[in-house]
């Protein structure tokens, strides 16, 4: 792990902790350990994450977005009985790479509205949908593209 990769996991990690503790400064003689066991630990599990941030800046206001959009959608679709609402399952087929992103991606669908990640496969993600007649490839695929571009990947 480079240095700047060091000092910006230890300075969240650190904010981490501030927060959890309410900004207590007596914890921090049991905090500073465990900061820098998580640092050192996150950099063994997870050495190679890198990400944009640009696509982080263009990720959130979407992710809330759609997150809006779909609550009431799913509301809608609840409270009036003539919507559909037509359970099932689609296998939607990875483009992004093996690894955080797609499990980023997998979670990420589970928090949308009308979908849940039932399960990570090798060559596909199979995801519950509200309502199968839907457009969500369509949806899964522009999920995907964010991904990639918060991640600084292109998709095959």
């Amino acid at each position: 792990m480079g240095f700047s990769k060091f000092v910006f996991r230890t300075a969240v990690f650190a904010l981490m902790w501030w927060i959890l503790t309410a900004g207590a400064m007596s914890s921090w003689l049991v905090g500073a350990p465990v900061v820098l066991c998580a640092v050192l630990v996150s950099g063994a599990l997870l050495p190679g994450i890198s990400w944009s941030l640009s696509g982080l800046v263009r990720f959130i206001p979407f992710f809330l977005w759609r997150s809006l959009y779909g609550g009431v959608d799913v509301a809608r679709r609840a409270l009036h009985p003539r919507l559909p609402i037509s359970p099932g399952l689609l296998d939607y087929r990875w483009r992004l790479p093996p690894g955080l992103p797609r499990v980023f991606m997998a979670n990420t669908v589970s928090l949308l509205p009308g979908t849940l990640s039932a399960e990570l496969g090798e060559a596909h993600l199979h995801v519950h949908v509200l309502d199968e007649t839907g457009a969500f490839a369509a949806e899964l695929q522009v999920v995907e593209a964010r991904v990639a571009r918060l991640f600084g990947l292109s998709l095959v």
